[in-house]
């Protein structure tokens, strides 16, 4: 178990690595950054929404990712980043973004997509109380992009 409400399968599940063969198995330091992970940030908001949260994406190798489209710079691949969505099942995106931002230290929080009231879907990541930004970010696309913005 990566903690007590993520398995080791969830951190590393992916449609795309199944259908195509891809192995994503972390290492050990992929592990341990998914823990902390998991200590910091997930756990404290699971106990908050009250309930399940979808993980869309947590670990993802450097093939998978390049499967993907994800960046090359992805903390993904490092196991120190995850995409979560609660689906308005407990609480919205939009909520949780807003709780890790006012309660917990994180490096990089996206607002993805969406529109102003929620986002599709919140990446959070987290490196080190030393490393942290603390930075909010909204993606949204423009010319067929994803671009970022400062939020």
């Amino acid at each position: 178990m990566i903690s007590k409400h993520i398995s080791d399968r969830e951190g590393v599940y992916s449609t795309t690595a199944t259908r195509r063969g891809i192995d994503n198995t972390p290492d050990k330091e992929h592990l341990d950054n998914m823990k902390l992970l998991a200590e910091k940030i997930f756990e404290p908001l699971r106990k908050w929404v009250g309930g399940p949260i979808r993980i869309n994406s947590f670990y993802r190798g450097p093939e998978l990712n390049k499967a993907i489209g994800g960046s090359s710079k992805s903390q993904h691949c490092k196991g120190q980043a995850m995409d979560i969505d609660d689906n308005g099942c407990h609480k919205t995106n939009a909520e949780m973004y807003a709780w890790i931002k006012d309660n917990v230290d994180f490096d990089q929080m996206i607002w993805e997509f969406g529109d102003d009231e929620n986002p599709n879907w919140v990446h959070v990541s987290y490196v080190s109380p030393e490393e942290n930004r603390n930075r909010c970010l909204k993606a949204y696309r423009e010319d067929g992009k994803t671009k970022y913005m400062v939020i």
